[in-house]
């Protein structure tokens, strides 16, 4: 099956080799080629150039894209899709004054969503989430990340991690699951912490290992939940067990996570709205992406991870939606791209090379997505005609997509 889109009035994120990621001031730079084409074949990217230089080839379908912009979907390396129920209570609660914190030590957040999970059959959350996934889709993404970390039981995290498996086999978007049994302490292990650890490592691990659930092991490191000594606990057993750590950090505090990250080569440390010199000093010359959750910000109304610092400094850094029913009920990478720009001062390019190139390194697939190269997978967005990619952070509040392609079909 092969595919021809003509006619592209700019096609975006253009590599000629397959790099692996962008940092600094390189993240200011978005090769695109005006007026276009790009040729699939079957699921991946087959050839692509200027019109003017398009081969004599016979396709099988025939896209005109005139006044329209091409690039590659959107890899939203931060998820919490797979859930049970909503917090809106809590939002409203907020709204009257209180803050993350006092919900969460009142049996909310993170513990209201356990017990929810815990109460809903595996096939009604697969239900449930399957909804958020293809609202996902639909709106541009291509590959996503999915944690678990609402169970805190062995059943209730090896029920998450059947789902997300159940999802990536049965929808063509690219799928990577995360194991977060360490989000937060369940109530009944409050005054046990070792106790919860060690059910982590010795019971909800080994399950994960032979079921093959998992590509990652996460953390939330953070005062109030998981000390540095309890995560690097934690990250080495995940190793242990075959999964690379991706860690929760510095949302409302800087406790040394970050450096801990870096110290077991954690692929990502995720939220830093919290930022000191010495963590982003402590990220370079890594391997650790850095990744921000602009949106969580924007719905918390916490600050926004200082992006321009950290590209001064020479990090390169990704987005992501952190999409969950307590601080972010929304998937939409589109606003993450929009409110990247608006509030964390990112060029339309950074903020692009954020959402694609950097996210697809976040979850450890640069070699297969995020950029429009050849051999690359074929996921795509089309959008509406535009006047610019600038028009894409701008006009913030609009769906400019007018076709998604996976895997080479549009869905």
């Amino acid at each position: 099956m092969i595919t021809l889109i003509k006619n592209i009035q700019e096609l975006l994120q253009v590599r000629q080799s397959s790099i692996n990621k962008v940092s600094g001031a390189e993240m200011a730079e978005l090769p695109t080629i005006k007026n276009a084409f790009l040729i699939l074949e079957n699921n991946l990217i087959a050839d692509f150039g200027s019109m003017e230089n398009l081969p004599e080839i016979k396709a099988d379908k025939v896209i005109n894209a005139s006044g329209r912009v091409v690039l590659p979907s959107w890899c939203d390396s931060h998820t919490h899709i797979v859930y049970a129920g909503n917090r809106e209570q809590e939002f409203v609660d907020r709204i009257n004054g209180l803050s993350y914190e006092e919900i969460a030590n009142r049996g909310g957040g993170i513990l209201n969503s356990a017990k929810k999970l815990n109460e809903t059959s595996e096939e009604e959350i697969y239900e449930q989430s399957k909804l958020r996934l293809e609202e996902v889709m639909r709106l541009g993404t291509g590959a996503v990340e999915i944690k678990s970390g609402y169970g805190l039981t062995v059943e209730g995290e090896l029920k998450m991690l059947r789902v997300i498996k159940k999802l990536a086999k049965n929808y063509p978007i690219s799928i990577k699951a995360t194991f977060l049994g360490a989000h937060a302490f369940p109530t009944h292990y409050k005054e046990n912490k070792t106790g919860y650890i060690d059910e982590i490592i010795t019971k909800m691990l080994p399950e994960i290992a032979i079921e093959k659930l998992a590509d990652y092991v996460d953390v939330f490191c953070e005062s109030g939940y998981f000390s540095v000594e309890e995560t690097e606990k934690i990250m080495q057993a995940g190793i242990e067990f075959g999964l690379k750590p991706k860690i929760h950090v510095n949302q409302f505090n800087s406790i040394g996570g970050i450096q801990a990250g870096v110290k077991f080569n954690a692929l990502s440390v995720d939220h830093l709205e919290i930022m000191t010199p010495e963590d982003i000093e402590a990220l370079k010359n890594t391997e650790t992406m850095p990744v921000a959750l602009p949106s969580c910000s924007y719905f918390l109304s916490i600050p926004y991870t200082p992006a321009r610092e950290m590209i001064k400094a020479g990090l390169p850094l990704a987005l992501a939606t952190d999409f969950n029913p307590g601080s972010t009920p929304s998937g939409n990478m589109n606003f993450v791209v929009a409110t990247a720009c608006i509030k964390m001062k990112m060029t339309p390019e950074e903020a692009i090379n954020a959402a694609t190139i950097n996210g697809a390194y976040a979850m450890g697939i640069s070699e297969t997505h995020g950029s429009i190269t050849k051999g690359k997978k074929a996921n795509l967005i089309i959008t509406k005609p535009i006047s610019s990619y600038y028009q894409i952070p701008y006009a913030f509040g609009s769906n400019l997509i007018e076709d998604v392609i996976i895997e080479g079909e549009i869905i």
